[in-house]
């Protein structure tokens, strides 16, 4: 197993839990037993919204097109982003690929991962970074500092 995908399922795993025992439930149950939700069923909200940045690392190894028939043949741009699902920034980084943030609810955490399994891999190595929107704390400090 490549570092990366080791480090991305621990900090998905570790998140889970997190919003797991935020929203009141035991993380283990709530892992294992909890059906998936239904996909594109929801909407993030302010209370429930998670920012996900992922990098689709290229595969230098081999040409663009190459990598762009693989993507096309396993349906990358048909099913990604899944609908519903907030592109907050999509940039190419030359020498890294692609960085994309995405706004969703904690709940399709998994149907967002599930489609980059899919649909990217092969043609992109990926890191996972989930984190949330402190802008409004992070400012409301600032002032309170002045």
């Amino acid at each position: 197993m490549r570092r990366s995908t080791r480090h991305s399922t621990r900090a998905i795993g570790a998140l889970a839990a997190s919003l797991a025992l935020l929203c009141g439930g035991d993380p283990a149950a709530t892992a294992q037993t909890a059906p998936p939700p239904q996909a594109g069923s929801a909407v993030a909200t302010a209370a429930d919204a998670v920012l996900l940045t992922v990098f689709l690392r290229h595969d230098q190894s081999r040409p663009l097109a190459e990598l762009n028939a693989q993507l096309a043949k396993q349906g990358f741009y048909k099913a990604f982003p899944p609908p519903g699902i907030e592109v907050v920034s999509w940039n190419v980084v030359m020498g890294i690929g692609q960085i994309i943030t995405l706004r969703l609810p904690a709940t399709r955490l998994r149907e967002v991962n599930r489609v980059l399994e899919d649909t990217a891999w092969g043609a992109y190595r990926t890191e996972f970074y989930p984190s949330y929107d402190y802008k409004a704390v992070g400012l409301a400090e600032h002032e309170k500092a002045r």
